[in-house]
């Protein structure tokens, strides 16, 4: 009896396991995550990862030397000094943390269908995730986030001076804040809109009259403009500091057919001579880049009193002056509009105004004079766009704090989103002394002088009212 009573609570004391199946959780709940709201918990769905990333489009890496770089090091550049080249005005920190987060990106051949294109069919390019080590080759396209040129926007707005010919301590100080580059031969300032560069009777506040107020340091004459800005339009303006260098600046930027000097280093930096801007335009040209080559001629309005610059029409019968730009897209179109980049080959008036305008049918905004037709028309509402490889749409937020309404794409009444934001020129004051020495009878090779480099390289932050639009049109959720 006792053996049989064990055998029992034995039996009783075995756990005994359903045979049905444990059903699987349900694909809702799969990857359900526990949230507490009022202190109360309960199963919900993760949140939606972040919107595909808005790319803005580098040029392809160059071949030739990068102006104001060592030429042992240009054909071994990584892409993060590519990076630091190109956007020379963002902190070298802001840069990193997209190459740590993994946003910056470039164009290469998809190798999965490289074997299915043997029969002349053209090669399909996916963008990869690079590191900040990776050597850049030739021609490579590089994509990052248009967050990286986000920047922070001063609550105060700098005020232009009233303009007298004897400006005081506050005016001259600012003036020389605009400075962003001085040696012996040239001055290279950063000019704010609105103000005029080049002044006559009723205009006081000029350019070049401020500039021979405040600007003369140490010299006896104040520097002398040799190259124009509209006076809507902003960055960066050249002047001249003596005689010699002016001639210099002159016969650079003049369309005149140039001949070849005596100095090899000197035609070289001539040839490397370019400019670029940045524009904000509504719309978006057809093709992603090209090479606008369409003659301009002026005509007269108002018996003579105003002046308007035209396409010309090739006929023979009114006179007119070769213009070419070559233009490329930055990045998608967003809110109705997009970046894009400019470049001149050719110094005409209000040439990139009337290219952009006539010539794509994108206006730049801001231009009431060559875009009135689409500014008419043109509501400074958001517009529904949709990211370009998943078809959704971008979902647009206001920064915090941000004053739409100082002449950013959202006012009323926007400026002109036009700007000269790189300059790249032969080194002025190099090539003075260099030229100078030669030609004396004493010539001794001054190595200080000749390991300054041959270009230099100038990139100027946007104004104020482009960085709005810039952080509004990159603020859509990325």
């Amino acid at each position: 009896m006792r053996k049989i009573f064990l055998n029992r609570q034995i039996l009783l004391a075995c756990r005994h396991y359903s045979r049905t199946r444990i059903r699987p959780p349900s694909p809702a709940y799969a990857k359900a995550i526990i949230r507490v709201s009022n202190n109360v918990a309960h199963l919900g769905c993760p949140k939606e990862g972040p919107k595909p990333q808005q790319l803005l489009s580098l040029p392809p890496f160059p071949g030739h030397p990068l102006p104001g770089r060592k030429s042992a090091s240009a054909y071994h550049v990584t892409a993060i000094s590519w990076l630091k080249y190109y956007f020379d005005d963002i902190p070298p920190p802001v840069i990193q943390s997209h190459f740590n987060k993994g946003l910056v990106q470039m164009e290469c051949l998809d190798s999965t269908n490289s074997s299915r294109n043997h029969k002349g069919q053209p090669l399909s390019m996916v963008k990869v995730q690079i590191k900040h080590n990776e050597i850049i080759e030739v021609g490579a396209r590089v994509y990052v986030p248009v967050s990286v040129a986000e920047s922070r926007i001063s609550k105060r707005f700098d005020v232009i001076p009233s303009g007298t010919l004897c400006p005081n301590a506050d005016e001259i100080e600012y003036l020389q804040r605009l400075v962003k580059y001085k040696d012996s031969a040239i001055l290279v300032l950063n000019k704010p809109p609105k103000l005029p560069v080049k002044g006559n009777m009723p205009v006081h506040n000029s350019m070049d009259a401020l500039a021979a107020a405040a600007l003369s340091y140490d010299y006896d004459e104040g520097p002398k403009l040799v190259h124009r800005l509209d006076r809507e339009s902003s960055g960066l303006l050249l002047m001249g500091r003596t005689e010699e260098s002016i001639s210099y600046l002159h016969w650079l930027f003049s369309d005149v057919k140039k001949g070849k000097s005596m100095s090899k280093a000197w035609n070289d930096a001539c040839e490397e001579t370019y400019q670029r801007y940045w524009a904000l335009v509504i719309g978006c040209p057809k093709e992603k880049e090209g090479l606008i080559c369409a003659p301009l001629t002026k005509v007269l309005l108002d018996n003579g009193k105003t002046e308007r610059v035209m396409l010309a029409n090739n006929s023979g019968l009114e006179a007119s002056q070769e213009a070419i730009t070559e233009y490329r897209v930055l990045g998608p179109k967003i809110n109705g509009c997009s970046w894009i980049e400019l470049r001149p080959h050719t110094s005409r008036k209000h040439q990139l105004r009337v290219h952009c305008a006539e010539a794509l049918g994108t206006p730049i905004v801001g231009d009431y004079r060559y875009g009135w037709f689409i500014h008419n028309r043109w509501k400074q509402m958001p517009r529904v766009d949709f990211e370009p490889t998943t078809g959704e749409p971008y979902k647009m937020r206001r920064p915090e704090g941000l004053d739409v309404q100082k002449g950013s794409v959202l006012s009323k009444v926007p400026l002109l989103h036009l700007h000269c934001r790189e300059l790249v020129l032969p080194n002025i004051a190099k090539f003075l002394l260099l030229h100078c020495n030669k030609n004396a009878v004493n010539y001794k090779p001054d190595l200080v002088n000749e390991s300054r480099p041959d270009l230099l390289r100038f990139v100027a932050a946007m104004p104020s009212h482009m960085k709005i639009s810039w952080n509004l049109m990159s603020s859509y959720l990325v």
